[in-house]
């Protein structure tokens, strides 16, 4: 059962933030895997039963196209559908939208942005995350999208290409440490539950 994050994943990024090399990796991955991976996996099946499925991404950053080269990422993340969660030095994040709309989404959900009747919804929606601590956010243009003109009415969010909110307990508190930091992140995912709904209704194909 999940018990929480042991001190020592906070300690675990710390110190690869300072020793970001294979050398230092492979002298501690068996950290890693103890004190970091497994308790995340542990955290994913007590919230497995409500929230479904998850994937644990590949604690190996893609360098190919990066001037930054080093080789391991900073925070071990997950992902359940829509949800997101992840645990660094600094403390622990959880979240949900859509971090990224392609093409084809994006123009769906300008379309649906630019309707009265979803856009009075998701008015709504941001509201009541707003009141809750979490504010919608997301990459936007600098312009008006091609199409839209720069004083529509809901340029703000037709600028978006991206539709999100994160909470982040920085620095890490107590209850991290234990069986609380799974219904902490439960209780985020379940305030973003309708923004994600009204998101994959606007984009679904």
């Amino acid at each position: 059962m999940f018990q929480g994050f042991p001190p020592d994943a906070l300690r675990f990024y710390a110190e690869l933030e300072a020793n970001n090399e294979k050398a230092w990796w492979q002298a501690n991955k068996a950290r890693y895997e103890a004190h970091v991976r497994a308790p995340m996996e542990l955290l994913l099946d007590a919230l497995y039963d409500e929230f479904g499925e998850a994937k644990v991404f590949r604690p190996y950053r893609d360098v190919r196209f990066s001037k930054d080269k080093t080789p391991y990422k900073t925070q071990v993340a997950a992902t359940i559908g829509p949800f997101y969660v992840g645990l660094g030095a600094s403390g622990l994040h959880a979240g949900g939208g859509r971090y990224h709309l392609d093409r084809e989404e994006l123009r769906r959900f300008r379309r649906a942005v630019d309707e009265p009747v979803h856009a009075r919804r998701l008015h709504e929606l941001a509201a009541e995350l707003a009141e809750q601590g979490l504010p919608v956010r997301g990459e936007e243009l600098r312009t008006a999208p091609r199409g839209f003109s720069a004083d529509h009415p809901e340029i703000r969010w037709l600028r978006h290409k991206a539709v999100y909110a994160i909470r982040s307990w920085e620095p890490a508190p107590a209850w991290v440490h234990t069986p609380e930091a799974a219904e902490r992140v439960a209780g985020v995912w379940r305030a973003l539950g309708p923004l994600c709904r009204w998101l994959d209704d606007v984009v679904a194909g």
